[in-house]
């Protein structure tokens, strides 16, 4: 199995369109295998580029995918042939009788996948296969337990998938239960294998797709046994690799101070000591004899990593006044500083960094948020029907329901979500009231937070007002907004989201929007950049691995339940928020456990004992 590591998911897409535009330039009728879902969007947008430049022809080529619902019609939106044919197919001169998926709402499903076999055997087999890789290990929808000699076969979902699936769906219950797949032999048979993945959370299965053992509780595990094989991941997939994440174990190692760090940390954990505590004899018994080579003693290199880590502790996440800031993550001056806190949705500023937040504005910073997103399509229409009767009953109370526009309206709005099926897009009306909701929500935390209502911005960019789960790309006037605000703020601080192994994702796409304001300031000469740092924080998702925290902020127990219930003011995106992902956790839970975890890895290591951290990367533009 050959392992191709790319720098980020547009990297990984380019490299596995390469390979599959290769194939059919070298033979212009190829039978692609091809896959679905987040993983190849990017590698067929390539695709459609390249066609449309003239490079690539295909006309001659023949296309069968892995799986399909069942149940759903080629015309449905959430069905695989819909997804091939938007982002594919309809795009490039293929010949439409020459794309093949199952049919999902065939009655005989037995006669269904004996005729999907028969279709692959007329083609010659596939010349080449696409793979994406579930959180559970699936490939196609073969799912753990899937046999070796599994062939094309109607499959009952796992949880596991029907969650990774549910946020195309809007929900779990409007996930279908079952689908029609290509079996593992089926996809073995291919003469070669790709398999992409991208993003922290594909990390975990990749390393055991490629380095576990060959087993049915990871249908992925079956490629190891493929004689042309091959695995295409950006650097987040690739983290837990052994030669990525523990390369000391494999390898001579170029250190420098981040893996040090790193190798240190997991000596600790390894051994269950803290830093101080480490010896020669844990070096060298544990394959890290390198570092007491280079720094002369186990002594020696404890305490470069243990003032290391010491220095990214701060209660002062706006530098302290007066003070030396020489080994501080934020320096001193200017005091008090202007500070833009950029959030993807109304609830990510203070899910991620409400400790933080109450103590830059304690500290008396002037402390900005700008809500980059309405969040509109993130609230229940149960929550809509509760804010109507509201403001019908408010009519009826006190205005002896004369207000024409709320009746009318109220009865109009009632009456479609009643009628709404799965997959209907909400009217403009009703995603603007639920834009106002999560709008009512993020003032509502603010003001517990003692900011200012002037100093709350809601930027709805554009690229998020699609009215469905798939956004537009990201534009000028999205970055444009962004530059607007941060040349009338001129900040001193800006803090972005660092979820940034989404590359369809809201996170990522907001944050791309602030770097390329930045970038386009810093093109100009703006002066206010030359006295700003950008500070990057995580906590919706997951957290900061220790070797890359720059700046650890600790939180008291005070704060810590001041911080929960900033959250529990986004009453909307509790139990009833229609998009919590695969983490039963409400986001409040999460984000404590995530903020005790990382309190938790200080202290085991030696360092000072909090109640929780809220941690931060600097991004320093190139």
């Amino acid at each position: 199995m050959k392992i191709i590591i790319a720098n980020d998911y547009e990297d990984m897409s380019r490299k596995a369109a390469n390979y599959l535009s290769a194939q059919v330039i070298m033979k212009p009728d190829a039978v692609l295998g091809l896959a679905t879902g987040e993983t190849p969007i990017g590698t067929y947008k390539q695709l459609v580029e390249w066609y449309n430049k003239g490079d690539i022809d295909f006309s001659q080529t023949s296309t069968i995918n892995l799986d399909e619902y069942k149940g759903l019609t080629g015309d449905h939106k959430q069905s695989y042939r819909y997804f091939m044919d938007t982002n594919l197919f309809d795009l490039i001169n293929i010949k439409k009788s020459n794309t093949y998926l199952p049919n999902g709402m065939a009655k005989d499903e037995e006669a269904e996948c004996a005729r999907y076999e028969n279709i692959i055997k007329e083609l010659g087999n596939i010349d080449m296969q696409l793979l994406g890789i579930g959180l559970n290990g699936h490939i196609g929808f073969n799912e753990p337990g899937s046999r070796l000699n599994s062939t094309t076969r109607l499959i009952l979902l796992d949880n596991d998938s029907r969650n990774e699936a549910s946020k195309m769906f809007g929900s779990i219950e409007s996930t279908p239960i079952s689908s029609i797949t290509m079996g593992v032999s089926t996809i073995l048979a291919a003469k070669k294998i790709f398999l992409m993945a991208w993003g922290d959370d594909k990390a975990k299965m990749v390393k055991e797709c490629v380095e576990g053992a060959v087993t049915d509780t990871i249908p992925a595990s079956y490629l190891q046994t493929h004689n042309n094989a091959h695995v295409i991941i950006d650097l987040s997939a690739a983290g837990n690799l052994t030669r990525i994440h523990r390369p000391w174990l494999v390898t001579s190692c170029e250190w420098n101070d981040k893996l040090i760090r790193s190798a240190i940390v997991w000596l600790c954990q390894l051994t269950g000591k803290p830093i101080l505590k480490l010896t020669n004899k844990d070096y060298n018994e544990n394959g890290l004899s390198e570092l007491l080579a280079l720094f002369g003693s186990a002594y020696n290199v404890n305490i470069k990593i243990f003032n290391d880590l010491q220095h990214t502790i701060t209660g002062w996440p706006g530098g302290k006044p007066n003070a030396d800031d020489t080994y501080r993550p934020e320096r001193a001056k200017p005091y008090p500083k202007r500070v833009v806190v950029f959030s993807p949705h109304p609830d990510d500023d203070v899910i991620s960094m409400g400790g933080t937040i109450r103590r830059l504005v304690e500290q008396k910073h002037d402390v900005h948020v700008a809500y980059e997103t309405s969040g509109n399509i993130a609230v229940g229409d149960e929550e809509v029907i509760r804010f109507l009767h509201f403001i019908n009953g408010f009519n009826q109370i006190f205005n002896n329901s004369e207000d024409k526009v709320i009746t009318d309206k109220y009865a109009e709005i009632r009456k479609f979500l009643k009628e709404k099926k799965d997959g209907d897009i909400d009217t403009r009306d009703i995603l603007t009231i639920k834009g106002l909701i999560r709008r009512g929500e993020a003032r509502t935390a603010c003001t517990y937070n003692n900011i200012p209502l002037d100093h709350c911005h809601f930027l709805d960019l554009p690229f998020y007002e699609t009215g469905r789960i798939q956004k537009g790309p990201l534009t000028e006037a999205d970055v444009e907004i962004v530059r607007n605000l941060l040349r009338e703020v001129k900040p001193h601080q800006i803090f972005v989201a660092g979820d940034l192994a989404d590359p369809h994702g809201t996170h990522r796409v907001c944050t791309d929007a602030v770097f390329a304001a930045i970038d386009l300031e810093k093109e100009e000469g703006a002066k206010w950049l030359k006295d700003c740092r950008i500070w990057m924080y995580r906590g919706a998702w997951a957290e900061w691995e220790i070797e890359n925290i720059e700046m650890a902020v600790p939180i008291s127990p005070e704060e810590l339940r001041a911080k929960r219930n900033s959250i529990l003011k986004h009453q909307s995106q509790m139990e009833s928020a229609p998009f919590l992902g695969n983490d039963e956790r409400l986001f409040w839970q999460r984000s404590e456990d995530r903020n005790r975890g990382t309190a938790a890895l200080y202290d085991s290591l030696g360092l000072a004992s909090y109640e929780a951290m809220e941690a931060f990367v600097e991004y320093i533009p190139l």
